[in-house]
């Protein structure tokens, strides 16, 4: 499987690290990216050798969050155009937070929107200081849709509601009481606190840890088709509604937004 997005390697004690390579785009989430997201974690439970994988990003950011191209399609599509591309990203992080093999976020840099996704689909996730986050899509007059049942589930409803709306930035710090992130280290430490994480799985059993991670899932919240389904719809409705255009319109123009007094 060629990968032009993602780089995936492993050690000989079958530790992989799957990249975000992407970098001149901050790993924006694409559609070529979150195709090879999708296909690389059906390889991975393949690959009996890959005992634990790492999320990691290529460049000054984790994952930056939608691609700018994408969002720019999105103006002129149609409800069903958009609706296709929402269920990509859905099936992406789907199979991401039921990987058969424990997924650990080694997190730097920036994450926004999906990124804050792309962290909450880890089983655990570490940081290093300085890391800025934010749930930024009501800036643009949309709403954290596909992402949410994943935020949800990791922060709890009244953790989540803290940032789920406001858009503002928020810290690494203030990330690990919401529950998001597991720790936060000096960036010299990130490395081997995340290796820290991922060594005591060589230990155990691979198709324990997998039967638990399910187990863990099925008593969690509830992400099945019809909750996925249900976010896709909202997703559509928020595009067709004037904010968005607006929002999306005022982000690109670089110019305030007409909800934005002053």
């Amino acid at each position: 499987m060629s990968l032009e997005t993602l780089r995936l390697t492993w050690d000989d004690d079958g530790i992989a690290t799957l990249t975000l390579n992407a970098p001149e785009k901050h790993n924006a989430l694409s559609p070529a990216m979150i195709a090879e997201l999708t296909g690389v974690a059906a390889r991975i439970n393949a690959d009996p050798a890959i005992r634990v994988v790492i999320l990691a990003g290529e460049g000054a950011s984790f994952c930056a969050g939608g691609d700018l191209g994408w969002m720019r399609q999105q103006m002129t599509a149609t409800r069903e155009q958009r609706m296709a591309e929402a269920r990509k990203l859905a099936e992406m992080l789907y199979a991401l937070n039921t990987l058969e093999k424990p997924l650990i976020g080694r997190v730097h840099g920036n994450a926004f929107g999906g990124g804050v996704g792309m962290i909450s689909v880890c089983d655990v996730a570490i940081a290093a200081e300085g890391v800025k986050l934010g749930l930024t899509e009501t800036k643009l007059g949309l709403i954290p849709a596909t992402i949410s049942p994943y935020v949800l589930a990791r922060m709890g409803e009244g953790r989540a509601r803290r940032v789920f709306m406001s858009a503002r930035l928020f810290e690494a710090r203030e990330a690990v009481e919401l529950g998001l992130l597991a720790k936060v280290v000096a960036a010299g430490e990130l490395d081997a606190a995340v290796m820290a994480e991922a060594k005591p799985y060589l230990l155990t059993a691979p198709g324990a840890v997998a039967a638990s991670k399910a187990l863990a899932r099925a008593m969690g919240p509830r992400i099945d088709a019809a909750v996925i389904d249900d976010t896709i719809r909202r997703l559509a409705q928020t595009w067709e509604n004037p904010e968005a255009m607006e929002g999306v319109s005022a982000f690109f123009e670089k110019r305030k937004p007409n909800w934005v007094k002053g």
